[in-house]
């Protein structure tokens, strides 16, 4: 059965992609192997004029990547321009600093001299998610091609068109042909791929269970896993924030990407003495968002990416209103289109605050205590991204700590940077994408050690 390319604005299907069959999959794994060799033996300089060619094939094609981002999963033109502009950047940021993140380095021991060497391993085998179809495989394939790795992708099948033009992206940039190559593969065909010699690690994001699954797989054939799980990132609110800045990022976090991303502000935390003024400031902000086409420039807010993901959370919108929420603003329907909502009167046991809610769909949860927003700030078995709103920065740095997740922002809407690391705590995950740490996930720490 083939894979489509679906508008969830409109449901029309406008292109039909058809699975690879065993041959050609053959011929991509050989090839990935031959171009390993020759890719694993380039000096960082070369590496590094793949990486800045690639940042200008990228701005060069940026309007045309984000009509076709708005076509298949249905992201705004505004945001698919920023996704690709950020594509550009940490391009280029590790075209300048990847050979001094993996330079030798030495180990003091007054008798010999030892080092540590830091060299590619294979192929890396990347499973990826279509919320940001372009962002999510540039940031781990940059700096995995810099340490001289190849790359094999296999996208979500609702964004194939968006799979197959990263490959032509690579090769426009002037990397060899082989050094990333696009999968169109169904799951089952995923075990067989992990097996393969020249896969040496798997890079997931995606949803707990598929990570569980690849991870089991990974494991049987031992091969290293960085997972990028779930997340339901508290945004919590203490009685002296700047109500007016956290209420804009609380709704820019929840609504970006129509609500589609692991580190959204998912659950607002929100100390009871002002409550009612942040709800109201962010009720005045939601008045203005536009849900509809993405490819118009007054929306705001797209579909959501697949009828079935729409379908789930209006569900979970519904169960939590049967358990008391009350709906304040949006919450309708048409299909993938769904109208920005806000729900109140949230207690613990609904599904907005026990499970992750993908899409334009906000809550709030009053807390009575600094240590009851974070009991339930915790209260998940996720831990991806976190935030604090206070003027008292001591006191926000404290409960940073107590926070059990990947990263906590203070002040400041949580998101995504080439230069720092990212990752998940609990069931969000392991491994670090992006920054040094990231680089190393995928290289073989090499001791050197020498006996004068």
């Amino acid at each position: 059965m083939p894979f489509y390319s679906i508008n969830p604005y409109d449901q029309s299907i406008f292109k039909e992609h058809f699975l690879m069959e065993s041959a050609k999959i053959a011929s991509i794994l050989t090839q990935s192997e031959q171009s390993f060799r020759k890719w694993c033996k380039t000096s960082f300089k070369e590496r590094s004029e793949c990486l800045f060619s690639l940042a200008k094939v990228l701005r060069k094609g940026k309007e045309r990547f984000a009509v076709m981002m708005a076509l298949e999963m249905g992201k705004v033109l505004a945001e698919g321009r920023a996704e690709i502009e950020k594509c550009a950047i940490t391009a280029e940021y590790y075209a300048e600093n990847g050979e001094f993140f993996l330079k030798d380095e030495p180990i003091s021991l007054v008798e010999h001299t030892s080092y540590l060497s830091f060299e590619p391993i294979g192929a890396i085998f990347a499973i990826m998610p279509w919320n940001f179809p372009f962002w999510q495989v540039i940031r781990f394939a940059a700096p995995t091609l810099m340490a001289g790795n190849v790359v094999l992708l296999k996208h979500s099948p609702n964004v194939c068109d968006c799979a197959l033009t990263l490959e032509e992206i690579f090769l426009e940039a002037g990397f060899p042909k082989g050094v990333f190559q696009t999968l169109i593969i169904d799951t089952p065909e995923c075990e067989r791929i992990i097996a393969q010699d020249i896969v040496q690690a798997v890079t997931l994001t995606g949803s707990e269970y598929a990570g569980s699954a690849v991870a089991a797989i990974a494991g049987k054939n031992l091969k290293k896993t960085v997972l990028e799980l779930g997340g339901s990132d508290p945004l919590i609110v203490l009685a002296d924030a700047d109500l007016d800045k956290a209420a804009a990022v609380a709704v820019q976090s929840r609504m970006l990407n129509a609500g589609q991303s692991c580190i959204a502000a998912k659950r607002w935390i929100v100390l009871e003495e002002v409550q009612a003024e942040f709800t109201q400031k962010v009720l005045a902000k939601m008045k203005h968002l536009v849900q509809g086409n993405p490819l118009l420039p007054e929306t705001t807010t797209g579909p959501i990416a697949r009828i079935d993901l729409a379908e789930k959370l209006f569900v979970q919108m519904q169960k939590s209103i049967e358990k008391g929420a009350m709906l304040a603003l949006g919450g309708t329907r048409e299909g993938c289109n769904f109208v920005p909502a806000l729900l109140v009167n949230i207690s613990p046991e609904m599904s907005v605050m026990s499970e992750e809610t993908f899409g334009p769909l906000a809550s709030i949860f009053v807390a009575k205590s600094e240590e009851e927003a974070l009991f339930y700030a915790n209260q998940t078995r996720y831990g991806l991204g976190a935030s604090i709103w206070s003027r008292d920065l001591e006191r926000a740095k404290r409960m940073a700590k107590e926070i059990v997740s990947g990263s906590v922002f203070i002040n400041s809407l949580v998101k995504s940077d080439a230069r720092l690391p990212f990752g998940g705590a609990k069931k969000s995950g392991y491994g670090r994408e992006l920054s040094a740490l990231g680089m190393k996930e995928f290289v073989n720490v090499k001791t050197i050690f020498m006996e004068q």
